[in-house]
């Protein structure tokens, strides 16, 4: 990963970081419904980890936001080029480890590396993250339960680094597979219409997994 300096003075949203970043709570999160039935249904047909896959679209529509990527470094912001995500990986007996993983490579490759890297992180069985914490997601899962909203820690009010949250899923009224996908966002860096494109482009992210060909 590598990561540029945005310059401050050209900065079209200098104003909007400069405010946020005064409040007590500057994080601004959503919590939406994807249509999760066409992934579910391709994932059980060829063996896939649906966790797995659902990430890999969650962090490549994450890496396709410039604002994604921006991470607050004192009183400037620095972007990275691409982003890895640090996920929640159960261990087996009520806890759970973090696991580093990259995701700018080809589906079938990718599953097989994460499949690999899981492995290898359960048997390290830490909580410590990687040196680099700062280029990367968070995420976290609440299988369990379908939900409606959720509330993350943070570790203050400088910490950018956005988190993705997902739940149980369910069937819609028309019998679709609904699954609630959370994302948190420091407001210094992010609006709600890049929350929004967030969502848009993991559609775009799922039916790309599906529709590849060489499968």
């Amino acid at each position: 990963m590598e990561r540029r300096s945005v310059d401050m003075s050209t900065y079209k949203r200098k104003a909007h970081f400069d405010y946020f970043r005064t409040l007590a709570y500057p994080h601004v999160g959503v919590t939406a419904d994807v249509d999760v039935t066409n992934l579910i249904t391709f994932c059980k047909e060829k063996g896939y980890s649906f966790y797995l896959s659902f990430m890999h679209a969650a962090a490549l529509a994450a890496d396709s936001i410039g604002e994604f990527r921006q991470r607050i470094c004192g009183d400037g912001i620095v972007e990275y080029d691409e982003c890895g995500t640090s996920h929640t990986e159960s261990v087996g007996d009520g806890t759970y480890c973090y696991c580093t993983l990259y995701h700018h490579m080809p589906f079938r490759e990718y599953i097989r590396y994460a499949e690999a890297e899981r492995q290898q992180c359960r048997e390290k069985n830490s909580i410590e993250e990687d040196e680099n914490v700062e280029g990367l997601y968070f995420i976290s899962t609440l299988p369990w339960i379908p939900y409606s909203a959720i509330i993350q820690p943070t570790a203050g009010r400088e910490d950018s680094n956005p988190r993705i949250t997902w739940g149980k899923y369910q069937k819609d009224y028309a019998g679709r597979l609904m699954l609630p996908v959370t994302v948190l966002c420091h407001h210094a860096l992010v609006d709600g219409i890049h929350l929004s494109r967030f969502y848009t482009n993991l559609d775009t992210e799922i039916h790309k997994i599906i529709e590849q060909s060489d499968f």
